[in-house]
């Protein structure tokens, strides 16, 4: 096996920024909604399901756009199903098949929560770069969104 190509000082100090970045936000983001009794996993799945045609999603493209486990995503929906956010319905063409569909209750959260919700983004987030950051960020990313996805779909390694 060869050896690692290891990080460099500059590089180190990049990865652990973005690691640190990505925990702090996260962890802000995901406090300020359990406030209003979500986390941050609920609220990227009532908005999945509320940019959705009837409101609802298969479960297994659920769990690709939210980057979870079939198993733990079912685990998160019967949480939410106690809540009264979702409901499942099974698909009348596929009998293996189910969907997420998000419920009166549901909806009403999200159109509560969101504007809150967009307000931290921007104040812990977006509001600490200048619009050239923000461009710039979108276009660091997107090549590993991209070939992350990839990977994932076994296209790449």
């Amino acid at each position: 096996m060869d050896d690692p190509r290891w990080l460099s000082p500059q590089e180190q100090r990049a990865w652990r920024t973005h690691l640190a970045a990505h925990r702090l936000l996260s962890h802000q983001l995901d406090r300020e909604l359990h406030e209003a009794g979500l986390s941050l996993n609920d609220y990227e799945i009532l908005v999945n399901l509320s940019e959705r045609p009837r409101r609802r999603m298969r479960m297994s493209d659920l769990a690709d756009a939210t980057v979870q486990s079939r198993s733990r995503l079912s685990h998160q929906i019967a949480r939410m199903e106690d809540a009264g956010l979702v409901t499942r319905e099974h698909c009348e063409d596929d009998r293996r098949g189910t969907f997420a569909v998000l419920t009166g209750r549901g909806w009403e959260t999200i159109q509560r929560v969101a504007g809150d919700h967009v307000e931290g983004v921007r104040r812990h987030f977006i509001d600490r770069l200048t619009a050239d950051q923000v461009a710039a960020l979108e276009a660091i990313y997107r090549p590993i969104v991209d070939h992350l996805q990839r990977v994932r779909a076994g296209k790449t390694a």
